[in-house]
């Protein structure tokens, strides 16, 4: 199983859009995975469609449903828009192109070869906010 691993809430989660999953956010968004990655690469996503992103990530990352949706209420609505952005491309993206990220929360080396565009996008907009 193709997963990604991310601080999120309460600690450290597993996050992975097996089949049923990618079934699923395709019923609840109304549109096929295609073009639900492409809403999130050209940044014209539904915060909809990022809090389902993140829900059905932990669920397939063996997270309860029940748990899942807690986590959602608690940390995931609150949470600033970019940032919950990243996570949720970091876990579309995983699942997309086949490639876990690279770094988890515990490691501090990144590999310069390849980019974390969820990463880079909420720096940038976190730059822009600071000098803005």
């Amino acid at each position: 199983m193709i997963e990604h691993r991310a601080f999120f809430g309460d600690g450290e989660k597993t996050f992975a859009l097996a089949a049923e999953q990618i079934i699923e956010l395709e019923r609840q968004s109304g549109a096929g995975i295609g073009l639900i990655y492409q809403h999130f690469v050209s940044m014209q996503f539904r915060f909809a469609d990022v809090l389902e992103v993140v829900r059905l990530g932990l669920i397939g990352g063996g997270t309860s449903p029940i748990r899942a949706s807690e986590l959602i209420e608690s940390y995931a609505k609150p949470t600033p828009v970019a940032e919950l952005y990243a996570l949720a491309f970091d876990v579309l993206d995983t699942r997309w192109s086949g490639r876990p990220a690279l770094a988890s929360v515990d490691e501090t080396v990144h590999d310069t070869a390849s980019s974390d565009l969820a990463g880079d996008i909420a720096a940038v907009y976190a730059d822009v906010s600071d000098n803005g």
